[in-house]
């Protein structure tokens, strides 16, 4: 069975290659085909420009996934022949992402639910008097988790080099001094701008502090080096690296993961049980990443991680980042000829990112612009403050107590909304998605809406 695992993977390979170059040509993603009706009439290929939300799956992970799925069983639990391969493929999977994030031989990688989990469990295991020292442009997976640690938010930075300076004065500040743990993002999920991790990292071991980076937007979009960036823990999401079905890492040191309880108490995580005499349990807990992945695991999402990161280390960061340069170009020059557009950025228009922008249009309710591309263009956008409620309030240069919610804004078609709008995209996007885009924000400011539009349940739909 293994050899039929083996030569379905061999032959996905195969496959790539022979497709030529990765940069020539956006990857293969499911959804790519998928029509969707117009309420102007007839139907389009849709656009999915939502990225930063949910990468479609790459089509190489799907047929991976497929190819193991008759052979699925319990992993670490039986003795049959399908739950030895299963168990055998689950740890080669946690094998595969080590190497993917380039770990530290000794690093630990525990699989979680998602980004927000990975840094849940983080935060569960946290030393006594730990302080966490978190920018407030961080999302919210990062940004509140921390439970009842001593949490010093940062204001936003304007420059990288202010960024490092902030946090350099906080740690240096703070009293009393001992551990500390900085987090911090790799691209932001708001602006798509890259952070300085390395010289954060280095900061905050001049400091004493750890840190842990959140790679939700970098990982699908750069290569990440644990033991080049020198953090001491990463967490991702594999649905933002074209890998489905809910799972996600956190990867790094291992002393404070082994030297506290369990995520979660149960099978799996406990090593030894045995009654005692007075009538209660004593537990020896396994000191492995099994120690938090209590339960019975999701093989077939972390066998999809796997997946996505030898698809992605096998078609080339340098060309996709290469490729997706070429979309941001694209989209940043489009916007910029249309003078009602504004697009938020904290580092300035130079700053390196990822195929992540946000904007707001003078005159339009951020829902009723993205309802329109979606309703006469076939195009799916974000629109709202992306779990990151305070970085967007700061770009927009608004009272913390207006008006807002993640997803789901108050205002009607045509009033202004504290929200604002954002495309994303990656490795599967083609040009005429990103084309499609442009054109539909020039039409929409410059004669409106074709359709009528009302508020249902806090969104814009179209009116029937």
């Amino acid at each position: 069975m293994s050899a039929t695992l083996n030569a379905a993977t061999t032959t996905a390979v195969a496959a790539d290659a022979a497709a030529g170059p990765a940069c020539a040509e956006p990857l293969p993603v499911l959804g790519r085909d998928v029509t969707v009706p117009l309420v102007t009439g007839g139907e389009v290929t849709y656009a999915a420009l939502d990225y930063a939300a949910s990468a479609p799956a790459l089509q190489r992970v799907w047929d991976d996934v497929a190819a193991y799925a008759p052979y699925y069983g319990s992993v670490h639990r039986g003795a049959g022949y399908l739950s030895q391969l299963s168990t055998d493929l689950f740890e080669q999977s946690r094998v595969t992402v080590a190497e993917f994030l380039d770990c530290r031989p000794g690093d630990q990688v525990v699989f979680t639910r998602s980004t927000t989990d990975s840094l849940n469990l983080l935060a569960a295991v946290l030393p006594a008097d730990c302080q966490v020292f978190v920018f407030e442009t961080e999302h919210h997976a990062s940004l509140l988790p921390w439970g009842d640690a001593q949490v010093t938010y940062l204001n936003a930075p304007r420059t990288p080099a202010q960024a490092v300076a902030t946090l350099e004065r906080a740690l240096a500040d703070r009293d009393p001094y001992g551990p500390a743990l900085v987090c911090v993002t790799g691209a932001s999920n708001v602006t798509g701008e890259l952070w300085p991790v390395k010289e954060l990292a280095a900061a905050a071991h001049a400091h004493g502090a750890r840190i842990v980076l959140d790679a939700a937007q970098l990982a699908p979009h750069h290569p990440v080096s644990v033991q080049e960036l020198d953090v001491d823990w990463i967490a991702f999401s594999g649905h933002k690296l074209y890998a489905p079905f809910g799972s996600g890492v956190l990867a790094g040191r291992a002393d404070w993961l082994q030297q506290a309880p369990p995520y979660l108490a149960g099978g799996g995580a406990s090593r030894k049980v045995a009654r005692r005499e007075d009538g209660g349990v004593d537990v020896e807990w396994h000191t492995t990443a099994a120690r938090h992945e209590a339960g019975s695991p999701n093989v077939i999402g972390v066998y999809s991680i796997a997946s996505a990161c030898r698809a992605l280390k096998e078609a080339g960061f340098e060309s996709l980042v290469a490729r997706e340069n070429h979309l941001i170009a694209k989209v940043r020059e489009g916007l910029a000829e249309v003078p009602a557009v504004r697009v938020l950025s904290l580092f300035g228009d130079d700053a390196p990112r990822v195929g992540v922008i946000s904007f707001v249009v003078d005159g339009w309710n951020s829902s009723h612009f993205a309802a329109a591309l979606s309703a006469e263009y076939g195009i799916g956008v974000r629109d709202g403050l992306f779990c990151a409620h305070p970085l967007v309030r700061t770009l927009l240069g608004s009272e913390p107590q207006e008006p807002g919610e993640c997803g789901a804004p108050e205002a009607a078609p045509g009033e202004r909304s504290l929200n604002a709008i954002r495309v994303s995209f990656g490795a599967g996007t083609p040009d005429e998605h990103v084309e499609r885009f442009v054109r539909a924000v020039r039409e929409l400011v410059a004669d409106g809406a074709k359709w009528q539009y009302r508020t249902e349940e806090g969104r814009c739909v179209p009116a029937v």
